[in-house]
């Protein structure tokens, strides 16, 4: 392996996270594992059994042409009346309820839907930055189902290069009790995506009763520190040397909580 992704000796414990240099820009139709792949050929990364490939939500959705126009986006009734309570671009708005199931909260700046997929996230996950051009106003929505997607993405790269690997869709969502963003998964292939504790014991013997981990978010996190979220044009990274838990396998969205279960919504 090129020794610029050296992260440690050998035979330190621990995982290991490297970004995939050299992607180029995404275009709708574009063989995104082909680039994956090729780009980390060029950088003399070679992937194998057991790495994560964590891919960066804009482009998945770059590759798949989720993308509209604001041109030609015509706002119905309930989008100006959103658009005047949150003081946001009509079309915007618009944009968003095409892809929403519900309307959870609106207010100044703000408006919080659950996105066709189920995300319940700030603008449905739309999004104008690294789309296009500022003068082309063009906007990405969150790929249709993250979870197929995923799952190509996987089936291609092992299609490629023989190696049995995990592909995360990592998007930036907020939190409703804390500032910033932060890498949470919305796409998951190849991986448990909890880590169900209960049963097991603490150090003094104590039974744990209602430890369930999310995994997923939890590598996409870390994966977010080396991809960047702005102007470093990093959209994946790899994470090598996690050891999995002993779980079955499960898409992203078996960690949505029911609204039933909801207790703020």
């Amino acid at each position: 392996m090129n020794d610029s992704f050296s992260c440690g000796p050998p035979e330190q414990e621990g995982i290991h996270i490297f970004a995939i240099p050299g992607i180029p820009l995404v275009q709708p139709g574009d063989d995104l594992a082909a680039l994956i792949v090729e780009a980390a050929g060029s950088a003399g990364l070679s992937l194998v059994d057991g790495d994560i490939v964590v891919v960066a939500q804009k482009v998945v959705s770059k590759a798949e042409g989720r993308l509209v126009r604001l041109a030609d986006v015509m706002p119905g009734a309930e989008a100006l009346r959103l658009a005047e309570e949150t003081g946001k671009d009509a079309r915007v708005v618009q944009a968003v309820l095409d892809d929403s199931n519900a309307v959870v909260r609106a207010r100044g700046g703000v408006l919080i839907v659950e996105q066709s997929g189920g995300w319940v996230c700030a603008h449905g996950g739309l999004d104008h930055s690294n789309v296009a051009p500022e003068e082309e106003e063009t906007v990405a929505l969150l790929p249709a189902d993250a979870d197929a997607s995923a799952a190509a993405l996987r089936a291609s790269i092992e299609e490629m290069t023989g190696a049995a690997v995990a592909v995360l869709i990592s998007d930036s969502h907020g939190r409703p009790w804390k500032m910033g963003t932060v890498g949470v998964c919305i796409g998951c292939a190849g991986l448990p995506a909890l880590w169900d504790q209960r049963g097991l014991t603490d150090l003094f013997g104590y039974e744990l009763v209602a430890s369930e981990e999310c995994i997923i978010d939890e590598l996409c996190a870390a994966a977010t520190l080396v991809m960047g979220q702005s102007s470093e044009g990093r959209p994946a990274a790899v994470v090598r040397g996690y050891r999995r838990p002993a779980a079955e396998d499960a898409p992203a969205r078996s960690i949505q909580r029911p609204a039933e279960k909801d207790l703020f919504r």
